[in-house]
């Protein structure tokens, strides 16, 4: 944990190799994953860059595997996986210790994926043009039928309308006019001038109302459309997804309707099919039977053409994963290779940050790699004197840890050897959530997901996740974290359910609780003497609390108390980290002038409240206040264990009651009269205070402390008043005096001399000392008010984990009390019914909304309350050149 504290120490290097082995070099340097290299040409374009061509060709082969996988796609064939990550680095292909070179291996994939390519392309091509066939002989199958069954069916029974429409007006002038055609014989001729031609043809369902729609538009009415669906959907050969498709046939008397059907079915994509007489029963016969035979054929050759397909990506598949990964490899190494810089003929020179105990791994892959190759020029692996760009941050981190370190990576990258909050934030988050989400049952809900993730974590890093599932996977460490300290606070609330677990016995009764004749109202007494271990519940609260009348106003007290507490305490944390920060970079005026007044401020007035809330705790507040009560010394309670103190009887001069101390009451005493303590104030030190009204009085009534908890109250809150505000002026103010101070002394301020004017020039170095001293003045000015104002909010802040602790409890009383407690009592299938409605809504609300409300509340904690006391989160994570990390990037 000591080494995840601090980032790793990184080493600036500089790196010569031989031109013909750099190849060789950067495989073995991207398995180990330790460099990160620095881009020696950004000046060069990447069309200028040196192996810019290989990039080009490893982008072609990249294209041609997605292609790949896209034809495995549509015949549902999944990608075989390659092995694991770390396998395949190890096999001699991947590693680069096989016998061929970068280039020659890139050659051989080219020649290798081009003759599929080729292969399969020609496939699709030919599937194509059959499909569209096939296609062509269905809907003509499909329009021959659907036509015959129309005239065969539909136009007898029009003409049966249209001969009753006739015999209805046979008293008409028209109808002899019609004789005298018939009886000139003009009977035949009227019959060929009446008849209607028409188009028939196909187009797609949803097409439908829009195309029947612009006909009638078109021809404005004067046509007669008629549809028929298609049961069976049809392929399109372009996509290959299945498409509803209807017969259409239209009637018309013109040839200029003709010429408009004929651009609405071209617009429509439409497909027009012409048919025979429809009257020529055995011409229709005939056609029908010559399409259902090569139907057939189209059928069997596309059937054939669909399964070498097939058999094509099922052996693809076996290797496209593993191609993938190897051209990533290479890819990424001519990549790394384009950084270089080429200073001598033959040799290239690279810089980068390395971590510093892999320097010698790197010396060693380096001088590795020459060796294989028989180089007579050395390599060279060198240091590169400072000054050094900005350090990358990076940390070693585990299965455990990483799940935290993304956590805070997430809102910013730690500075080079800065406090790492993750550290902090492995404790701190978890039991924060557990905090707010306090519940025995809900947590061991959570606690049992997580183990069940760690249980999967193989098969789960083997396969292929959703983004949702792998940061689940990614985190499943941290929520068993979160669901143990959830268990653990739910144990000190003694909340299952909403219900409170008598594990160890009560250590309260009420009066007829044996008898189960307990009055509403009724007092619960200590079973054992108050301050002993009989009257402590072993391990969090008392379960009595849950059924008592002031259940919330105690759980709301003691709550709100605590989350102020762990608020105080984290903040303070963070404070004390940005000091250890300034130790560590010998950075004296931020330890001096801006740690200590910071550790000042805060400890005077927010740690005092802790320490206030402590000692009011741990007052025995009984045995003060009956030693400011007025008692007969004849009387039953004279004598008490409450009273802590020496029992003695007074003079009874006054109305004959006594204080336990000996102070004889004549019934007009105040508290401070009969108060043995003496503290000042109103209570005199026996009566419990109000903190908040104590702490609001500290600024607002210096001095003045109503009721007092120990001796010299006021005056310890004075001092502590006075070191509060003035620790302010020198948290804004020394700082920038003295950085303004060491500019000038060594003559870094921004001046203009003019030559030959030495007023001027003396005029524009005092303005130029101005702005550099307003400026550092502004910046600290906001850090001073940053600081002040959100130790107070940030403190305000924390209290969400007494509110979502509350929300919580509160929530889950009332799905038990409506859904189960209310159905208990009527009949046993209301009962499984209101467990229904039990179960679901706590999985609902309490087991996932509850959980992500939770869970985004301790996380604001931590990045605002917490980390911006130290953490500056503008660091530069370190990219290492890796292959495990370019392939991992792929598969996202």
């Amino acid at each position: 944990m000591a080494r995840w504290f601090r980032s790793e120490p990184m080493e600036y290097i500089s790196l010569i190799v031989n031109e013909d082995a750099a190849h060789d070099c950067l495989a073995d340097l991207g398995k180990s994953g330790v460099i990160q290299f620095t881009d020696l040409n950004p000046d060069l374009t990447p069309f200028q860059r040196r192996y810019v061509s290989f990039v080009k060709r490893c982008d072609e082969l990249e294209r041609k595997l997605r292609f790949f996988a896209g034809e495995c796609e549509k015949f549902e064939l999944a990608l075989e996986p390659a092995g694991t990550i770390d396998s395949f680095l190890d096999t001699p292909a991947s590693a680069g210790t096989d016998d061929r070179t970068g280039a020659q291996l890139l050659e051989s994939m080219e020649v290798e994926l081009e003759g599929y390519e080729s292969q399969l392309r020609e496939l699709n091509s030919y599937s194509e043009k059959l499909t569209t066939e096939y296609n062509e002989k269905v809907e003509l199958q499909e329009v021959l039928e659907k036509a015959r069954r129309f005239f065969m069916t539909d136009a007898p029974r029009l003409a049966v309308s249209e001969l009753t429409t006739g015999g209805r007006d046979n008293a008409s002038p028209d109808d002899r006019t019609d004789n005298l055609l018939e009886a000139e014989g003009g009977a035949t001729a009227r019959d060929m001038d009446m008849r209607f031609s028409s188009i028939t043809g196909v187009v797609s369902t949803e097409e439908k109302a829009r195309f029947e729609r612009m006909i009638f538009r078109a021809t404005r009415g004067n046509c007669y459309v008629r549809f028929a669906p298609i049961k069976q959907p049809i392929t399109d050969p372009e996509s290959g997804y299945l498409i509803e498709k209807c017969v259409f046939i239209v009637f018309y008397k013109s040839l200029s309707i003709e010429t408009k059907l004929k651009k609405i079915c071209d617009a429509f994509d439409a497909h027009r099919y012409s048919l025979p007489d429809m009257d020529d029963a055995p011409a229709v016969d005939r056609m029908l039977t010559e399409n259902a035979q090569e139907l057939v054929d189209s059928r069997t050759v596309l059937l054939k053409n669909q399964d070498t397909r097939f058999r094509l990506c099922q052996m693809l598949s076996k290797s496209t994963e593993k191609w993938t990964w190897l051209v990533l490899r290479e890819k990424s190494i001519y990549h790394s290779l384009n950084q270089f810089k080429s200073d001598v003929s033959g040799m290239l020179r690279g810089e980068g940050w390395v971590i510093a105990d892999c320097v010698e791994n790197v010396r060693d892959a380096v001088n590795k790699a020459h060796a294989n190759m028989d180089m007579a020029m050395p390599s060279l692996v060198d240091h590169v004197p400072q000054p050094w760009p900005t350090p990358p941050t990076h940390f070693m981190t585990n299965k455990f840890t990483y799940g935290y370190q993304e956590f805070v990576n997430t809102y910013g990258i730690p500075r080079y050897r800065e406090a790492n909050p993750a550290l902090f934030t492995a404790a701190t988050f978890p039991f924060l959530f557990g905090v707010m989400y306090g519940d025995i049952g809900h947590g061991l809900f959570l606690f049992t997901a997580g183990l069940y993730l760690i249980y999967n974590e193989k098969k789960n890093e083997e396969s292929r996740l959703g983004e949702m599932a792998q940061g689940m996977h990614g985190g499943r460490y941290m929520i068993v974290m979160m669901g143990f300290f959830a268990i653990y606070a739910g144990c000190i609330y003694n909340d299952m359910f909403s219900l409170g677990l008598n594990v160890f016995g009560s250590r309260w009764e009420f009066e007829g609780q044996a008898e189960n004749a307990v009055e509403e109202n009724a007092v619960a007494t200590q079973i054992g003497e108050y301050g002993s271990s009989e009257s402590v519940y072993p391990f969090g609260l008392d379960p009595m609390w849950h059924v008592s009348t002031n259940e919330l106003l105690f759980f709301n007290s003691f709550k709100m108390k605590l989350s102020v507490i762990f608020g105080i305490i984290q903040m303070f944390a963070g404070t004390c980290l940005k000091g250890c920060n300034a130790i560590y970079f010998g950075e004296k005026l931020d330890f001096f002038f801006e740690f200590l007044p910071m550790i000042a401020f805060a400890s005077s007035l927010f740690v005092y409240m802790v320490v206030l809330i402590f000692m009011k705790w741990s007052i025995n507040w009984n045995s003060r206040m009956l030693s400011a009560t007025c008692l007969d010394p004849d009387g039953d309670t004279w004598g008490t264990t409450d009273y802590d103190g020496e029992w003695i009887v007074c003079d009874q001069s006054g109305d004959g009651t006594c204080t336990p101390w000996g102070y004889s009451c004549s019934g007009y005493d105040d508290t401070v009269a009969k108060c043995p303590l003496d503290f000042g104030g109103t209570g005199d030190g026996c009566q419990p205070p109000n903190l908040i009204t104590t702490l609001i009085n500290i600024a607002l009534q210096p001095g003045s402390v109503d009721e007092p908890i120990y001796e010299g109250q006021p005056g310890i809150q004075n001092i502590l008043l006075l070191i509060a505000f003035g620790s302010v002026p020198i948290l804004l103010l020394a700082k920038p005096y003295l950085l303004s101070r060491q500019h000038q002394s060594q003559g870094q301020q921004i001046a203009h001399h003019v030559e030959g004017d030495e007023e001027e020039g003396e005029f524009d170095e005092d303005e130029g000392d101005d702005h550099g001293f307003g400026e550092i003045l502004i910046h600290q000015a906001i850090e001073t008010i940053e600081f002040v104002l959100g130790m107070v909010s940030n403190t305000a802040s924390y209290l969400r984990l007494w509110a979502l602790s509350l929300a919580h409890s509160e929530l889950a009383t009332v799905f038990w009390e409506k859904a189960m407690l209310s159905t208990l009592n009527i009949n046993w299938f209301a009962a499984y019914l209101g467990f229904g409605v039990f179960a679901g809504v706590t999985f609902g609300v309490l087991l996932m909304m509850d959980v992500l409300e939770c869970f985004l509340h301790a996380l604001r904690l931590h990045w605002v309350e917490f980390q911006n006391k130290f953490f500056y989160a503008d660091g530069v994570r370190f990219s290492p050149y890796s292959f495990k990390q370019v392939i991992k990037d792929s598969q996202a």
